[in-house]
């Protein structure tokens, strides 16, 4: 198990499960730095915690303020990818804006950040890419395409990435909850049941989190998958 202190980046760091995250790896007395395009929303006034702004929707500025990012914050040695945006529907419902900006959220910009900090990551003694996915990256669901299809290339992405990092310091794993009780289905059309066996926390995700990042120097956590005990799909009602 390491005690080793980290230098953290979590995207989506403002509310669900990134802020999870982040609360309880700053509780564990590592360095945090949260993105988020809110930032109105991160920590405020906490020791270790650091803020800074980004739209991964925004793919052509992005280069430009992940150089920023990276020259500012020379010491991260891991990257909790859990930035994310639902987009359920029927495909000819969603206009093109819709479907560049979530396949851009969900994937690209995540490519995007990886990219750019690997290098550096690579020399590290110990390092981490943690990408939080989704149970629609194991099975395509009803007016889940886009979305399924972002999760599915996600996870494509961190096995074929796993298998380059296999030789250096940086371990490559991603973690598949099921439906967890956040803000993220506030404004879709359906959320998971009441029950406590009928969704996850943001805790259960924050926790595996620190599974991942307590396993001993030589092994690898590829995937977790988490889902509730009773899994409930409640549809909201329409006046």
């Amino acid at each position: 198990m390491h005690s080793l202190k980290r230098t953290i980046l979590v995207t989506g760091a403002s509310s669900g499960i990134g802020k999870a995250i982040t609360e309880k790896i700053l509780h564990l007395g590592h360095q945090v730095i949260g993105i988020s395009r809110t930032p109105d929303q991160l920590v405020r006034n906490c020791e270790g915690f650091s803020a800074f702004t980004m739209d991964f929707s925004k793919l052509d500025v992005l280069p430009a303020q992940l150089k920023v990012l990276k020259k500012r914050f020379p010491n991260i040695d891991t990257i909790i990818f859990s930035a994310g945006i639902g987009l359920f529907g029927n495909l000819e419902e969603f206009s093109h804006h819709q479907i560049q900006s979530s396949l851009a959220v969900n994937f690209t910009g995540q490519v995007f950040l990886t990219k750019e900090f690997l290098p550096a990551l690579k020399k590290k003694t110990i390092a981490d890419l943690i990408y939080i996915g989704s149970e629609a990256a194991l099975k395509g669901a009803r007016k889940g395409s886009i979305y399924c299809a972002s999760k599915f290339a996600v996870r494509g992405f961190t096995q074929a990435l796993r298998e380059e990092c296999a030789k250096n310091s940086v371990r490559v794993s991603l973690i598949n909850p099921g439906m967890v009780k956040t803000e993220f289905f506030q404004s879709l059309s359906f959320e998971p049941g009441e029950e406590p066996n009928q969704h996850l926390l943001a805790e259960d995700i924050a926790n595996a989190v620190v599974y991942i990042l307590n396993a001993r120097s030589g092994i690898v956590i590829d995937e977790i998958n988490l889902n509730p005990a009773n899994k409930v799909v409640r549809h909201k009602k329409t006046n």
